[in-house]
């Protein structure tokens, strides 16, 4: 059986998260994206976590909802928790995604937390002054069964190999205990022909999540997993690599993501890996560091740094292979690696048919219309016939969702904590972009 799952997303008691992210809203949205299987997020927090006992109720490691008629969405223990500490002489900050097989395990853990001086109450993502390894140990120390997974592993300022905090290996993280790191989240700015560059990456599973705020972003990216039945022991072995396996993982376009060229936001300056080894990673406005970009990271970390340029990257890259299904969804694959594809949300398509903003009423209740006629997001991105999108939603929104699905778009990619813009509908001067982007980019096919 396939699950889709999304296993890091937060509540309304972490920062700068949505009041709306509470478990009914959770689970109507996770019907409308087409998610199976979702992460609490936030376990950490009390208060959460009295939320999570009201409302779900465990089954051997697998949460079900109690209300309402969405039963067929269940849910998996999980948080993120934020490590700080110094090593090496550097202030390391580190992000975790911690998932865990019972209740009771998860109180044992918070408890450990706050043993160790956590402020659980302080944040639904909390810090620690743990290392990495350190945490690890104490995961598997309370129960053998629980993963922790690196999260979004090239962001730049929290994370395992982050430009402004983070490590060049994994074994320099976590030391002895790197066998027990089985898998890693790509995050919104790097997709996995990315990770393949990494030698450290060549045998561990390769995760994609959401990291959702908020409702609607739920299901952005995803893992689509395949067991025989769902339960936790399943879901652990499928991403260990011990039984199952990853059929496939739904990525946002890298290059949408807010860290994947170098620059610095306030001074409006953004870099190529080529540009950031010719002008070095100095602002020549502020002269301030620049944040240091995912792409020009993976391109210093790649497994063959004596040929690190952007062109030797591509032509390695090009070891992978594209395939386009019965639907013309553009699938980028590798031999021994799970498949993937890039997709624009579905909301984001609809505000570019009618010329708006993707907040505006009327994207809302287009989007709301297609998911009644239609089906779930990922089942229109993916899977609907143009034809009957073009019935339910027009003809120009078929032929949008027909270009993402080939990849034929255009984005003004992403730098410093900024998003980038996707367009699908380009003029000339997004044309010239467009080509740029292509003769830049090293990991498109």
């Amino acid at each position: 059986m396939e699950i889709v799952a999304d296993l890091h997303l937060h509540s309304k008691y972490s920062r700068a998260v949505s009041p709306e992210m509470i478990i009914p809203n959770m689970v109507k949205w996770a019907k409308i994206k087409g998610i199976n299987l979702m992460g609490t997020g936030d376990f950490t927090h009390p208060l959460w976590l009295k939320e999570l006992k009201e409302y779900l109720n465990e089954d051997k490691g697998i949460l079900n909802f109690q209300k309402g008629d969405e039963s067929s969405v269940k849910f998996l223990l999980t948080g993120e928790i934020s490590s700080i500490y110094r090593q090496a002489g550097k202030t390391r900050k580190i992000h975790n995604i911690v998932i865990a097989p019972s209740f009771l395990v998860v109180e044992k853990l918070n408890q450990e937390l706050k043993n160790r001086g956590c402020n659980l109450m302080s944040d639904g993502r909390p810090i620690i002054s743990l290392s990495a390894r350190d945490l690890l140990d104490l995961v598997l120390s309370i129960d053998k069964n629980c993963l922790l997974i690196p999260a979004h592993i090239w962001t730049s300022w929290f994370s395992l190999f982050g430009s402004k905090s983070g490590y060049d290996s994994i074994e320099e993280c976590f030391g002895n205990l790197s066998k027990y790191i089985y898998a890693i989240e790509t995050g919104l700015s790097s997709t996995p022909a990315m990770n393949w560059q990494i030698k450290d990456l060549d045998s561990r599973r390769i995760l994609s999540f959401s990291d959702a705020h908020s409702p609607a972003n739920l299901g952005r990216e995803a893992t689509v997993l395949e067991i025989e039945k769902l339960g936790y022991k399943e879901i652990k072995e499928a991403i260990t690599g011990i039984g199952g396996k990853i059929a496939n993982t739904v990525e946002f376009y890298p290059e949408e993501g807010k860290y994947y060229y170098t620059g610095h936001r306030n001074c409006g300056i953004k870099q190529t890996p080529e540009e950031t080894e010719k002008l070095g990673t100095t602002c020549p406005v502020c002269g301030k560091p620049l944040t240091v970009g995912v792409m020009h990271r993976v391109m210093q970390l790649s497994s063959h740094k004596e040929q690190s340029t952007e062109n030797s990257l591509r032509a390695r890259s090009e070891a992978s292979k594209v395939h386009r299904d019965n639907f013309g969804v553009r699938w980028i694959e590798k031999e021994s690696r799970p498949p993937y594809v890039s997709l624009v949300p579905l909301r984001e398509i609809i505000a570019e048919v009618k010329g708006v903003g993707k907040l505006a009423k009327g994207v809302e209740e287009e989007y709301q219309k297609l998911i009644t006629v239609l089906g779930s997001e990922l089942s229109i991105l993916l899977k609907v016939k143009t034809e009957e999108i073009s019935k339910a939603g027009g003809e120009k929104l078929a032929e949008g969702i027909a270009k993402v699905r080939q990849g034929d778009i255009c984005i003004n990619p992403g730098f410093d904590g900024e998003y980038g813009m996707v367009k699908i509908w380009s003029d000339k001067k997004d044309a010239i972009a467009k080509e740029k982007n292509e003769q830049t980019s090293l990991f498109v096919n």
